[in-house]
């Protein structure tokens, strides 16, 4: 985990400007346990506390993941390629902000960000203990790096040699909390590389004060994927042409139509996905004119966290982290009934009294929720969930827009 120290006055001052900065030394920020947008396993999922038989399982598969990787690692070293870096749409409050990025092999024309075939960002190599310069609006940060990767990381001395770079973790991920100052609105954040030109992702900083947030699913919940069906959703995922992925039906019209009534509120999108296809899915949202905002999809590496979270666990853990950066943020949480929204949502909702304005849920067709169809007229995949925050369901986004909007006036 990272925390980031401007070099410079957080409103980007000069000494000329009256500040004596030219006799002052920086001074670190003191190293501090935060949340991370990388998956880190949960105290549940430790492979320490598993039975013999898990352990050795998850051991297996983890040692196989890194024997492919240093495999592909050699191959690709010897085709030339060389470290480059993928950047991440970050968010944060007006004290402090949250960036990812991931250092990755790619050719000398590597170009990040694209929306390419799921199958080529899951075929991306990542580059271990690669140093990264980062800027946001063009001020350069200072780091302070207490270990190469989560909060159960011993001290890693040897990251701090360089002030002004900050070491990605065995899986390429930086996860970095950045304590400055900012406006509210969207910045530039840049991140470089040894040989490689900056890249650059937004940082979306959320006003003080802004009272409502949403929170959306997106396999199925704004972009078909047919996740409950394993053949179907990785054939989407994975093969499709992503600009032949097919928004889910008026799911456009009701984001935007909860933009309208709450210009301030951010929306969160989170996913199962896994990172490598982070590029495809914000073309996507832009594509199809859902509101821009910071994507908090899934590590699929097994290794720095011993192994993958469960779905249910990543999302409840970003939501989680979302109310602790927003105390005072009430949320819509926008889902579908395929995988598990349902239950996730309502324990949230038991969780968070007070802090979840509705819950919408999208309920998938019999063709969508079985490998082979199925007859009409069967129930939802998952029963409308029990909580005492009003749910409200429907096939489409025009189904919600009738239900959901009328009462969400009342809040305007």
């Amino acid at each position: 985990m990272t925390l980031l120290h401007p070099l410079h006055d957080p409103r980007g001052s000069s000494p000329s400007e009256g500040h004596p900065t030219d006799d002052m030394p920086t001074v670190p920020i003191p190293a501090r346990r935060v949340l991370t947008v990388v998956d880190a396993a949960s105290r549940h999922e430790r492979i320490e506390i598993k039975p013999p038989l898990v352990r050795m399982v998850r051991r297996f598969i983890t040692g196989g993941f890194g024997l492919w990787l240093r495999l592909s690692t050699a191959v690709v070293r010897r085709l030339g390629w060389y470290e480059c870096v993928e950047p991440y749409v970050g968010y944060g409050t007006d004290d402090y902000s949250r960036l990812v990025c991931r250092t990755v092999y790619g050719p000398a024309r590597h170009r990040t960000g694209g929306a390419s075939r799921g199958i080529r960002g899951m075929m991306t190599v990542p580059a271990p203990r690669v140093g990264v310069r980062i800027a946001i609006d063009d001020v350069p940060v200072e780091t302070v790096q207490v270990g190469t990767s989560e909060i159960y990381d011993r001290v890693d001395p040897a990251a701090r040699s360089d002030g002004l770079s900050a070491v990605s973790d065995d899986a390429g991920y930086l996860d970095l909390v950045a304590d400055r100052r900012l406006e509210p609105g969207i910045h530039t954040v840049s991140y470089r590389v040894a040989r490689r030109r900056p890249v650059k992702a937004s940082l979306f900083t959320i006003a003080p004060g802004t009272g409502i947030g949403v929170i959306s699913d997106v396999d199925d919940t704004i972009m078909v994927t047919q996740a409950p069906t394993v053949w179907k959703a990785a054939y989407n995922v994975l093969l499709l042409n992503p600009r032949k992925r097919v928004p889910v039906p008026g799911m456009g019209a009701l984001f935007t139509k909860i933009s309208d009534l709450f210009p301030e509120a951010p929306f969160f999108y989170l996913s199962t996905s896994p990172w490598n296809v982070e590029g495809s899915i914000r073309h996507f949202i832009a594509d199809h004119g859902y509101p821009a905002g910071p994507l908090l999809l899934r590590d699929l590496d097994p290794r720095p966290k011993t192994f993958v979270p469960t779905g249910v666990q990543h999302k409840l853990e970003f939501a989680e982290q979302l109310m602790a950066d927003f105390p005072r943020m009430r949320f819509i949480l926008i889902g579908d009934d395929g995988q598990r929204d349902p239950t996730t949502y309502a324990t949230i909702a038991r969780r968070y009294p007070g802090r979840v304005l509705a819950i919408a849920i999208r309920q998938l067709s019999p063709r969508e929720s079985r490998p082979w169809g199925g007859m009409s007229g069967l129930a939802a995949t998952q029963p409308a969930p029990i909580t005492d925050v009003p749910v409200f369901m429907g096939t489409t986004g025009a189904n919600l827009i009738t239900t959901m909007l009328p009462y969400l006036r009342q809040f305007r």
